[in-house]
C-alpha cells in the first residue's frame, strides 16, 4: 500500500520517546534548544555533499531569490555561539541531495550540539552517554572503544594513512569494484574506511575514531601530532553504522574561508554546482568565536540500530518513495 507508512506503530512511538530523551538530556545539562532557519543564502560546500536549491519568488527586496536547503545547522548555529549564546542545540530535519538508499534518505534528522570550552575526548564522553542512553531505552548496552585513524589503518590494513601515497592506497583497495578515474587520495582513504574497515567494525561495540588527517578537515582544527598534523576530529560508530561526526571548531576565518574556496575549485574541477560561501559564517567568525567542541549525529542511524534493522525507511513515518 504506497500511501500507507513506511515505519511501524513501535517505530513511530520509538522515534516519539527518543525526542522526548533527548531533551530532557540536554535540559538537565542547561543546553539550550534552538531553532534555525532550513533556507539559507548560502550552501555547504563540501565537495562530497550535494545540497538542494530552491528560487524565492517573492519581492526582491527580501534578498537573493537562490535559497539553500540546510545539509546541517551547523553555521547558524556557530553564529549564535558567536553572539554570546552558550551551550545549544537543534534536533531537525536536514536535507540533501541524491542520497537515497538503504541507509540513506534525501530528507532526514539531525542532532546538532556545542560545548563551550570542551576538547573532544570530553564530546566523546557525553555523545556516547546520550548514545547509551537511547540504547537504555531498549534494554541494550554497548561496549566502547577508541582508537586513532592513523592507529585503526596501521593494525588493520598495515598501511600508514598519514604517509602512505595514492598507489598504496589504491593497492589497498585493489579489489574494490569502484571506477578510480578521478579519485583524490582522500576518496580512497574514505573506500578503505567504509569497504574494509567499517564492516569489520563488532556488533554491540561503540567505536570512536579521532584525529584524522589534515586534508579531512572540513570545519575542524588542525594540531602538530608528532611527525603529521592531524585534524581535531572524531566519528563515533555503533557496529559498522556510523552515527556522529564531531569536530573541536575551527575559529579562524582567513581559513575557513580559505578551505571554502579550496572545496569551491574542487567542485569546479568535478563540474558539479558551487553554492555560494557563507559569509555571514565568515563574519561571524571574525567577529569572536568561543573555544568550543561540537559533533552532529544522525537521529535516523540511531534509530536503526534501535530497531536492529538496515533499512533507513523503518525509521522514517514516510521514506522518500512514500513522501
Amino acid at each position: 500500500m504506497p500511501w500507507a507508512p513506511s515505519a511501524s506503530r513501535d517505530a513511530l512511538r520509538l522515534r516519539a520517546a527518543l525526542n522526548r530523551l533527548v531533551r530532557e538530556f540536554f535540559h538537565a545539562r542547561n543546553v539550550l534548544e534552538v531553532e534555525t532557519p532550513m533556507m539559507s543564502q548560502a550552501g555547504n560546500t563540501d565537495p562530497n555533499i550535494a545540497s538542494f536549491s530552491l528560487e524565492f519568488g517573492g519581492h526582491v527586496d527580501a534578498g537573493p531569490r537562490q535559497r539553500w536547503l540546510r545539509t546541517s545547522p551547523e553555521f547558524p548555529l556557530k553564529r549564535l555561539l558567536a553572539a554570546g549564546l552558550g551551550d545549544c542545540y537543534e534536533l531537525g530535519r536536514v536535507f540533501r541531495d541524491g542520497e537515497a538508499g538503504g541507509r540513506h534518505n534525501p530528507e532526514f534528522t539531525m542532532l546538532e550540539w556545542y560545548r563551550l570550552g570542551w576538547d573532544l575526548p570530553q564530546l566523546i564522553d557525553e555523545t556516547v552517554e546520550l548514545v547509551q542512553a537511547a540504547l537504555a531505552m531498549i534494554g541494550r548496552t554497548a561496549a566502547v572503544a577508541r582508537i586513532s585513524f592513523r592507529e585503526i589503518y596501521r593494525q588493520r590494513l598495515g598501511i600508514d594513512p598519514m604517509t602512505a601515497d595514492e598507489g598504496m592506497l589504491r593497492a589497498a583497495a585493489a579489489d574494490i569494484a569502484v571506477d578510480g578515474e578521478g579519485l583524490t587520495r582522500d576518496d580512497w582513504l574514505d573506500l578503505l574506511m567504509t569497504h574494509r574497515l567499517q564492516p569489520d567494525f563488532p556488533a554491540g561495540q561503540l567505536l570512536a575514531v579521532y584525529d584524522y588527517p589534515a586534508s579531512q578537515c572540513a570545519l575542524a582544527r588542525l594540531r602538530d601530532d608528532g611527525d603529521v598534523q592531524v585534524s581535531e576530529r572524531f566519528e563515533l560508530y555503533l557496529g559498522p553504522l556510523e552515527l556522529a561526526n564531531g569536530y573541536h571548531e575551527l575559529a579562524d576565518a582567513r581559513e575557513q574561508r580559505a578551505r571554502f574556496l579550496r572545496d569551491i575549485d574542487i567542485r569546479r574541477t568535478r563540474g558539479i554546482g558551487t553554492p555560494a560561501i557563507d559569509q555571514s559564517l565568515l563574519d561571524a567568525l571574525d567577529a569572536g568565536f568561543p573555544d568550543c567542541s561540537g559533533v552532529a549525529l544522525g537521529v535516523d542511524r540511531l534509530l536503526m540500530a534501535m530497531l536492529e534493522t538496515a533499512r533507513i525507511a523503518d525509521a522514517l513515518a514516510f521514506d522518500f518513495s512514500r513522501a
